[in-house]
């Protein structure tokens, strides 16, 4: 097929952007895990002050900063609030041991605050501690400034406080309902392998029409298809994190392995599924593209790469039968699509994609169908 005029359509406002943007953000902070992580929260920051006025000496007087403890050591998972409160304790002494040095210069003026800053900045680029680099200057100015004329009790006060408060918040996540984020996992790859198999069947529609094709979505959806593969592997990661000390994962075991390995599959899927993407709409619309799809190998090309798509959708169902006959039916569209293109020769002057585009669907179904045997499909002769 020649290229056609390229067209353009008019570009969505930047208002209804940045109402959706807002409206997006709006959603994602109230889902039940953002709320059940505040409701522990609160339940931690409660506790803590509720106890913090019976801990011994000094350390009474400053019961404000036990709920501020809990807070810090709450997260998402387990070991992420046992990992983040200990690394706040850890920067939470630095900073103090740090503040007690330098008191030897007298009272708090603007240069020992100067240094003590300066030096806490550059303690905070500590290796492995994590979070705790935000509090080492901040717990050598509180130190300084709030502990006044009797630093030892403030600070003796301060850590065992935010010592209590981190402890409550690690134990509150620990046993009130430690969220385990399999199912989103599960979901999203889901929602991947369909999004990729609706791309490929979009595409498979876009070569049957008369060119420009009516519908364009699919040519816009590169960027959204990488987004969405980053996304994906988030939510494997968050669901692998949040089992770590998680008492619940007896309870519901998972196959991570089998996430990770399926992850990896739609990252390659995804790859091709763009590359596809890109040859195809450079075809169609980019002037300076001098490769074409010769019109009597467009509806063949379209049925093996809407073939490639049902392989994709049938990976979710249970029936293997059907998985394999599907996966037949694709490998036996690319194969003999392959096959035309080496034994007649070419109608047009100008060099063809659909090789390209077969290489990609041909890795696809590999990628898709891991436990078949290999078969390389026909090579086209060069011209």
């Amino acid at each position: 097929m020649a290229n056609p005029e390229k067209t353009t359509e008019k570009p969505p406002s930047v208002l209804r952007i940045r109402a959706h943007s807002v409206a997006s953000g709006v959603a994602a902070a109230l889902v039940w895990p953002r709320l059940q992580l505040a409701l522990k929260a609160a339940l931690a920051a409660g506790i803590a002050f509720g106890i913090a006025p019976f801990m011994p000496g000094s350390a009474a007087e400053y019961p404000y900063y036990a709920p501020l403890g809990a807070l810090v050591a709450m997260y998402e998972n387990v070991a992420g609030s046992m990992r983040q409160g200990l690394q706040a304790l850890v920067g939470l002494a630095i900073g103090v041991g740090l503040a007690f040095m330098l008191f030897s210069l007298g009272h708090p003026t603007p240069l020992t605050v100067a240094v003590v800053m300066g030096l806490g900045v550059v303690l905070a680029g500590l290796p492995k501690i994590g979070s705790g680099r935000d509090w080492i200057p901040t717990a050598a100015l509180l130190v300084l400034l709030v502990g006044g004329h009797n630093p030892d009790s403030f600070s003796f006060g301060y850590l065992f406080q935010m010592a209590v408060g981190v402890t409550v918040g690690i134990v509150v996540n620990l046993l009130v309902f430690p969220p385990l984020h399999f199912r989103a996992a599960a979901l999203s790859i889901v929602e991947l392998r369909q999004a990729l198999a609706q791309q490929l069947w979009d595409m498979g529609k876009a070569l049957k029409e008369s060119w420009p094709p009516e519908h364009v979505d699919w040519s816009r959806r590169s960027e959204s298809l990488a987004g969405h593969t980053r996304s994906v592997r988030l939510a494997v990661e968050k669901a692998d994190a949040s089992r770590r000390a998680n008492p619940r994962r007896r309870l519901h075991p998972r196959d991570m392995n089998l996430d990770y390995r399926n992850l990896r599959d739609l990252e390659r899927l995804t790859f091709h599924v763009q590359d596809v993407t890109q040859v195809l709409s450079d075809v169609i619309w980019a002037e300076d593209t001098p490769f074409v799809v010769p019109d009597e190998y467009a509806a063949p090309l379209g049925d093996a790469m809407s073939a490639v798509g049902d392989v994709l959708r049938a990976t979710e169902e249970d029936n293997p039968d059907r998985q394999t006959e599907l996966a037949g039916t694709a490998d036996a569209a690319i194969n003999e699509l392959t096959a035309r293109l080496g034994s007649v020769p070419h109608t047009t002057e100008a060099p063809s994609a659909v090789e390209s585009i077969l290489l990609s669907l041909h890795r696809m179904l590999r990628v898709a169908t891991p436990g078949r045997p290999e078969a390389k499909p026909a090579t086209a002769p060069a011209d």
